[in-house]
């Protein structure tokens, strides 16, 4: 198969070997000769099933993946209403007794649960046995400075074993977890952890990035004074910082009982109900406060076992390496990786440190089976002239996952012509606010170009127009009509409902509409098209942003560009395309013309821009994704301090340019 096939033609087909050995493929078998599901039909016919009869497929699940309900649940779903879907009332269990559970295989106790790697790119294995000692140190302690089920644990810390035994051990005692990457300023981490008072902070010194040492102790020492719930404040050393004052030192935390591994205690979970919280994930918070987003231990076990034991076919032989930090639902959806007893990769440092094909090294020697990464950074290695399958041996990787973004179609060739034919390229697409994937991958189903393999098992995903209707082949906007178990149980400090409500229900009561423009093709495939809040809008015609990104830096001096659609005062329309350009670029009469041709031929007349202007730079969230609705704010004359949450993004200064070239506006 190559890469120039038609767009009927699949990039990647899966053989016959693989769609008989996969997980899904073997649980609709299962499913068909207990719950009813087709046995015939494949993929589709179990995705219809999974979504007429929502209660039998999520029975399914729970069984199928062995779910210990210490208390069992009266019926699935005892109100099926969006939003206040009660999902197993009734039931008790503990998130984390099912993470650790491969540690009571004595088989298995002393493989790597967890495989760490710096940017020295040397491995460190945790163990199963070693995890779960951790894990019974660090609860034993928990309990002792008094946290209870509901308390918060927070973790200021990067993507490290230690931040794994946090989540796993403030999971075990019933309390909730929330966490933040170190590269975040203190009035980032506060507008998050202000919001949820908890009363315990797991910390770093600092972090290594790039090759350098970036301290962090004047930013703990500002979140101590501002957080006055702590009861407890826990210190890493990753720096080789001593504690400050008052702080609990990790090693004396979590060190043996009796001095010695062998005499660590039972570990005993709490068991608590399944929509009990698990943790708080936040949006972006650029435009205001970050959503705090409650989530619960159930919907997130459930949710998150169906989409890696049987989306991503991860089992106890893969290696699931993830680019992410802890400040990202991406980190919270590797950890999960635990569930399917798959050994979890961690990597702490720059994606692109010492060069570009990092990531791929780290693949390489992790010896990882699935590796996920964003789009971004597959684009960038394509930019770069990387070439991984060439210096690098990646003959375990399966497949290669990537989200943040809409995965353009040349990052599909690329993936196609530089790592493997017989790749499975898995364009995933989902959201923090259920911290997993409305639509992506599926291990038995082929791959086209520019598309998402389809709508995921238990996700009623449509695509409606204006009026509500759901329609096929055209743009839509994205929406659930039925209610998944990873959908947040409520916002924190959003005591009436009022805030979760507007978030998603506003638009179409009764049904989740996401903020994404999607088409769903006749082939049950799945194409995203940007986000619907900044939409652009020229006679009459919506266009997504991310189809103009994927044409605009396909060319070599664009480093990457931004386009805005701003209603002006008068009744106009004003949409200029921003571009960062590579070194040595110049934005010329030439490079203009050759742009505005892209956009034309590729897209369409209605998308060429009204300005192609140079920027200094994109602005980012602090999790990467390109900020377009600030921009337009600030574009319409919104002062910068009212336009964007300035602890939301990655270099404010960024902004003031935007902001100046609004005031010189004419």
């Amino acid at each position: 198969m190559t890469a120039a096939a038609s767009p009927d033609t699949p990039l990647w087909q899966p053989g016959q070997d693989r769609i008989a050995t996969a997980g899904i493929t073997r649980f609709q078998t299962w499913a068909a000769e207990r719950y009813g599901a087709p046995a015939e039909g494949g993929y589709a016919a179990l995705h219809r099933w999974s979504v007429e009869e929502l209660e039998s497929f999520w029975a399914a699940v729970a069984d199928w993946f062995d779910i210990r309900f210490s208390t069992p649940y009266e019926r699935v779903l005892g109100d099926r209403a969006m939003p206040g879907a009660q999902w197993f009332p009734g039931a008790t269990l503990n998130y984390a007794e099912h993470a650790l559970r491969t540690a009571d295989d004595p088989a298995r106790a002393h493989e790597p649960a967890l495989l760490y790697v710096d940017e020295t790119h040397e491995q460190t294995a945790v163990s199963w046995a070693e995890l779960r000692r951790q894990v019974t140190a660090l609860v034993a302690r928990l309990r002792e400075l008094g946290v209870r089920p509901g308390d918060r644990v927070s973790g200021y810390l990067p993507n490290i074993p230690q931040a794994v035994t946090a989540l796993l051990a403030t999971a075990a005692v019933g309390g909730t977890w929330t966490s933040c990457a170190p590269d975040f300023g203190a009035r980032g981490v506060l507008d998050r952890f202000q919001q949820v008072e908890p009363v315990v902070l797991l910390t770093v010194d600092g972090y290594r990035y790039g090759g350098k040492e970036h301290d962090r102790t004047g930013t703990v020492a500002e979140l101590r004074r501002e957080l006055p719930t702590l009861r407890a404040v826990i210190h890493i050393p990753l720096l080789g910082t001593p504690a400050p004052d008052g702080a609990l030192d990790w090693a004396d935390v979590t060190a043996p009982a009796g001095g010695t591994p062998d005499a660590a205690p039972d570990l005993a979970y709490e068991q608590v109900p399944f929509d009990h919280p698990l943790w708080v994930l936040y949006s972006s918070g650029t435009t205001g406060l970050p959503k705090a987003i409650v989530q619960s231990q159930g919907g997130i076990l459930l949710e998150h076992v169906k989409q890696l034991g049987l989306h991503c076919d991860l089992g106890p032989e893969d290696r699931f390496f993830w680019y992410t930090s802890t400040g990202w639902m991406m980190w919270n959806f590797l950890v999960s990786g635990l569930l399917t007893g798959t050994t979890v990769v961690l990597y702490d440092g720059s994606p692109g440190h010492p060069s570009v094909d990092a990531q791929w090294g780290v693949a390489e020697r992790t010896g990882a089976t699935l590796f996920g990464t964003s789009a971004a950074y597959v684009m960038a290695c394509r930019k770069a002239g990387v070439h991984p399958g060439r210096d690098h041996d990646l003959s375990r990787i399966g497949c290669v996952a990537t989200t943040g973004s809409p995965l353009p179609p040349d990052g599909f060739r690329w993936l196609h012509d530089e790592v493997a034919e017989d790749l499975w390229i898995a364009s995933v697409s989902g959201g923090t606010d259920v911290c997993s994937c409305f639509a992506g991958a599926v291990p038995t189903l082929p791959v086209h170009v520019g598309e998402l393999q389809a709508p995921c098992l238990g996700t009623d995903l449509q695509a409606w127009d204006a009026q509500g209707r759901p329609v096929i082949g055209e743009v839509g906007e994205l929406i659930v009509t039925q209610p998944m178990p990873s959908m947040p149980v409520r916002f924190w400090n959003d005591p009436d409902g009022s805030r979760y409500r507007d978030s998603y229900f506003e638009m179409f009561p009764g049904a989740w509409r996401h903020g994404d423009w999607i088409t769903l093709t006749d082939r049950g495939s799945v194409i995203i098209h940007g986000r619907s809040d900044s939409t652009l809008n020229r006679q009459g015609v919506r266009m997504g942003s991310a189809d103009i990104y994927e044409a605009v830096e396909r060319l070599p001096e664009i480093r990457e560009s931004l386009v805005i659609g701003v209603e002006e005062p008068d009744g106009g329309y004003w949409m200029p395309l921003f571009v960062h350009l590579a070194e040595g670029a110049v934005l010329d009469d030439e490079l203009r013309t050759r742009v505005k041709l892209t956009i034309r031929e590729q897209l369409s007349p209605r998308h060429v821009p009204d300005e192609i202007i140079e920027a200094p730079g994109i602005p980012h969230t602090l999790t990467g994704k390109r900020i377009e609705v600030p921009v337009k704010r600030l574009l319409q004359g919104t002062p910068l301090d009212k336009a964007v949450n300035a602890g939301s993004v990655d270099n404010l200064e960024l902004l003031r340019f935007y902001e100046k070239l609004a005031r010189e506006r004419p």
